[in-house]
């Protein structure tokens, strides 16, 4: 067999594209390359990378030295931008962009880690989460920017929430397919109770909505496991110990290693998932280093999520995210 046979089918693009698409792994992650994102994107380059987005679920560029507005201007190749975050506030100049630092993630395991027994709700599931569905519309993509990366650790992971719903025996997938889940935030992360006020006016919470446990991918038309451990507190129509059990399951089963990509950082590198298909964890060993590491994160605005049996989600409490544009 020649090595052209070997290469994997879904790593070729469209003739004439310049973006070079390697695979990572034959269900997760791809390294992207050929573009330089300090250039305003073509409409047919930016369509090619969410293709890719689209098969490999998400996808790596290495060596971008880009300046916030570059990276703004990147993320809005794919639609209008959400605030930095519903809870915690931006950069003052650049409300999009959220800054986090090693430290923050390190104090936040500590106070979890501290807590009495039975009083972490929802289970803390080792990071492991899909971002912002504690909101009725989370965002579809996210964009995170490695700025002061360590020369070791800090590695993220990411796994294939479609893989994890078709490796599901065919029952299963079919108890599943028309249940809901709650997730929800007290508000308390990233600063507590005494923070200050947002300088948007826009409320920090909490924020509780109704998500669909399996999510039918708005652009591919895939169902998924639409589980973020992190903020998922019952499915409604089970008894609690059904409930968890159940959860407990599916946890596991969206985090078995064949269905996971392993990232590891350098400066300038930029990782954009697909957070409607994706579930992530990381910086996955913090707390076992003090060095210094700082990446700037961008999203991506969605859309209210829809399940296999049609069900939309719904806000139980707090307001939807909004875009800046």
């Amino acid at each position: 067999m020649s090595v052209a046979e070997l290469q994997p089918r879904e790593a070729q693009v469209r003739a004439g594209s310049k973006l070079v698409v390697e695979p990572v792994t034959p269900v997760i992650g791809a390294e992207l390359s050929g573009v330089d994102l300090r250039e305003p994107l073509d409409a047919a380059t930016a369509a090619d990378i969410q293709a890719a987005l689209h098969r490999w679920r998400v996808v790596f560029f290495r060596g971008q030295d880009i300046t916030h507005d570059q990276l703004k201007a990147f993320g809005r190749a794919f639609g209008p931008l959400t605030p930095a975050h519903p809870i915690s506030e931006g950069l003052e100049a650049h409300p999009e962009i959220w800054e986090r630092q090693v430290g923050e993630y390190r104090d936040r395991r500590n106070e979890n880690d501290n807590l009495k027994p039975g009083r972490r709700r929802p289970r803390d599931y080792k990071g492991w989460h899909i971002d912002i569905t504690f909101v009725a519309n989370p965002n579809r993509y996210s964009i995170l920017h490695g700025v002061q990366i360590p020369p070791y650790g800090g590695d993220t992971l990411f796994t294939n929430l479609i893989a994890a719903y078709e490796g599901l025996s065919p029952k299963v997938q079919r108890l599943i397919d028309e249940l809901q889940a709650v997730h929800q935030t007290t508000g308390s992360e990233f600063g507590g109770p005494n923070r200050a006020p947002r300088r948007d006016g826009r409320a920090t919470g909490p924020f509780v909505s109704l998500h669909p446990l399996v999510r039918v991918h708005p652009e591919t038309g895939e169902k998924l496991l639409f589980l973020n451990p992190s903020v998922i507190t019952h499915i409604p129509e089970l008894k609690e110990p059904e409930s968890q059990a159940l959860l407990d399951l599916l946890f596991y089963e969206a985090t078995r290693p064949e269905y996971q990509a392993r990232f590891r950082w350098a400066p300038n590198s930029l990782v954009v998932w697909d957070n409607q298909a994706v579930a992530h964890a990381g910086p996955i060993d913090y707390q076992h280093f003090d060095l210094p590491r700082v990446v700037r994160r961008i999203t991506v605005a969605g859309e209210l999520p829809m399940g296999a049996d049609g069900f939309t989600s719904q806000a139980l409490e707090g307001e939807l995210f909004n875009v800046i544009g």
